[in-house]
């Protein structure tokens, strides 16, 4: 029995799964050793995954997780799922290899993640051949939920939409600038407070300030990132909320930059479990 996470800055995806088939999902907090201590990691295994994953047998254990692309926080999270599980295999990657397995399996293309942060990279159908850096919400994620939210909230408080949307968006959220910037400037984990406000875009995509903040935000992940791969020869792939629900005026940002696209889901998980299904006698 295999247990596959699929972890973001806002929340984790737990599959624990037997020859292919998924035995149980768990929901748990976001896991990402760049901005969590080993303590912290450590207390969400505990308190909140292992309690639901009582009297299972787990032999291995795939983590794909935001913030593991460095040795030393792929460390971090292996040590502390080792805390609880001492007896098993654990592989630690980056959650973009994760979706580019979940993507494209062992097919070559470019693979993408637009949740709170994005990230992209060519796959060869194995590894990661190349990766433009995303930068983080501060100096990159473009097409992001945090960048794309941070532009329109900003946007709000300079005045550059209508009272209306602006009204509307605050009396959402029961939102003050106060209490704006206490939240992104002297609270933990900005980033997700951002992109907590994504849905608001989604729903009211179609007026034309808030399509416009979304489309140029897109247009900004092709040409800043995708547009460094050979995208002219291989489709580019998607995972995340972000891709997910606001498909269509990615569909056309992808257009006007010259990107073909390949496939959009809403999370790797399905593709994960393709991809670590055991081999038949005859496919071995």
């Amino acid at each position: 029995m295999i247990l596959i996470a699929d972890s973001g800055s806002t929340k984790t995806d737990w599959c624990l799964v037997e020859n292919g088939t998924i035995i149980q999902r768990i929901f748990t907090k976001g896991i990402n050793p760049f901005y969590q201590t080993d303590s912290e990691i450590r207390f969400e295994i505990e308190q909140n995954l292992a309690p639901q994953l009582q009297g299972f047998d787990i032999d291995r254990i795939y983590f794909y997780g935001a913030g593991c692309s460095f040795p030393e926080k792929k460390a971090m999270v292996s040590n502390a799922l080792g805390h609880v599980y001492v007896h098993t295999l654990i592989e630690v990657q980056s959650d973009l290899l994760g979706a580019a397995r979940g993507l494209l399996l062992n097919k070559k293309g470019i693979a993408c993640i637009l949740g709170t942060g994005s990230n992209s990279c060519h796959y060869d159908g194995n590894e990661i051949v190349s990766n433009v850096s995303p930068l983080g919400y501060m100096l990159g994620d473009e097409g992001s939920g945090a960048v794309l939210s941070k532009i329109f909230v900003a946007d709000c408080l300079k005045n550059q939409v209508s009272e209306k949307t602006k009204e509307a968006f605050f009396d959402k959220y029961q939102l003050t600038p106060a209490t704006i910037m206490e939240n992104v400037y002297k609270k933990p984990f900005p980033n997700r407070y951002l992109a907590q406000f994504t849905p608001f875009l989604s729903e009211n995509i179609n007026q034309k300030e808030i399509y416009n903040v979304v489309y140029k935000g897109f247009v900004a992940f092709f040409e800043r990132n995708v547009h460094q791969y050979p995208y002219q020869e291989l489709e580019t792939s998607f995972v995340g909320s972000v891709a997910f629900h606001l498909k269509e005026a990615l569909e056309l940002a992808a257009q006007n930059c010259r990107v073909k696209i390949g496939k959009i889901e809403k999370s790797p998980m399905e593709g994960l479990v393709e991809y670590h299904k055991p081999l038949t006698p005859k496919e071995k």
